[in-house]
């Protein structure tokens, strides 16, 4: 082989290689150009779509939690309330107990009172049971 025919065959074997290079990104960038076409925009609507969903749900669970968390506040703020109700006030309640007996006994003389005994015997038993609440408890038996 001659020396021109040697330099013949690479530049043919270039042009090759050249050729293919280009046809392969040709058809790459057209295969792009198609894959983000419709099939693409579909799948981002339906990802968009899924994360809409996935976020309202995530709202709702938000607002349920909230919703529970104010509830267990109140409930807190009602037991903190009593917890500051002590012995002066259990003994006023038993006071109070005591006083609506003598009113019961009272009103059980008259015949006329029957309503009136019974409704002071009901507060009378309501204010024992608040009374007995209150009652603080050893530390041995909470324990």
């Amino acid at each position: 082989m001659t020396a021109v025919q040697i330099y013949a065959l690479i530049a043919i074997v270039l042009m090759i290689a050249g050729g293919h290079w280009l046809a392969y990104r040709s058809g790459l960038s057209n295969g792009l150009t198609e894959g983000h076409g419709e099939g693409f925009s579909e799948g981002i609507a339906v990802q968009s779509a899924d994360k809409s969903e996935e976020i309202r749900n995530l709202t709702l669970s938000l607002k349920q939690a909230q919703n529970k968390h104010e509830q267990l506040y109140d409930l807190y703020k009602r037991a903190l309330e009593v917890s500051r109700l002590g012995e002066p006030t259990r003994i006023t309640l038993l006071e109070i107990a005591e006083k609506l007996r003598i009113a019961a006994e009272t009103f059980a003389a008259f015949r006329t009172g029957k309503k009136l005994e019974r409704e002071t015997r009901a507060l009378r038993d309501e204010a024992l049971a608040i009374a007995a609440l209150l009652e603080p408890v050893d530390q041995e038996n909470a324990a």
